[in-house]
Order: structure tokens, then sequence, then C-alpha cells
């Protein structure tokens, strides 16, 4: 089964409001799948991170669609990473007039599709 790299249709969800050690989990669990495969695999997740990933997945195979005029039966994940965003940093009041900081994390979901060769296969 040959992937043609060169016409790789990608899309990204910039600023996402998770961790993206999280999203990476996801992630690991649909790269080089096909669409119909990651489609079900996120349906059936137990986790956050799901919804943002299939929202990223559906908009690069729309993206596919719709730009290149490519089948989304025949398109698999060709890249899938999760890249870190800009830290929110806030201040929790403690005891005796302290303030610890906490961190919410942001990331940068990226996901590529690219059609299969299915006459190599």
């Amino acid at each position: 089964m040959a992937v043609d790299t060169t016409a790789q249709v990608k899309a990204v969800a910039r600023y996402i409001r998770m961790s993206p050690h999280k999203v990476r989990r996801v992630l690991d669990q649909i790269r080089g799948s096909s669409y119909r495969e990651a489609l079900i695999v996120l349906e059936f997740m137990p986790y956050r991170a799901c919804d943002p990933v299939l929202k990223v997945l559906r908009s690069a195979v729309a993206n596919a669609e719709h730009n290149n005029g490519m089948d989304p039966g025949r398109l698999i994940v060709s890249e899938a990473y999760a890249d870190a965003g800009p830290t929110l940093k806030r201040f929790r009041p403690r005891a005796q007039g302290r303030a610890y900081q906490i961190r919410k994390p942001t990331c940068h979901i990226t996901v590529a599709v690219a059609p299969v060769d299915l006459a190599d296969g």
C-alpha cells in the first residue's frame, strides 16, 4: 500500500485549551489508519481530547475533498501531531498571603491526510 505524501492535505486547530501530552495519546491511536477507522476509534475513546481531534480530522478530509477532489474513502491519516502552544499563567491564593502559580497549557493540533494507491496494496 503506497501513500502519496506529495498530495498531502492538512488542517490545524490552534490554541486548544488542553495539554499536548494528553492530545498526543489520542493522536498516536489514529496515526496511519484510514479515515473511517480513525472516525470509529475517536468516537469510542473515553478521552476529552477526542472532540478537537475529531474536528480537525473532519476538517482535513473536507479540505482534501473540496480543494483537491479526493475521495474520502481512500484517505489515510499520514501525519498527526500536537505541538505546545502558549501557556496561560494564573495564580491561586494560598494560606498566609502566598500565591501559587498554576499553568493552563494550550496546544496546536495538526492532522494531515493523504490518498492511498490501492493498486499497490
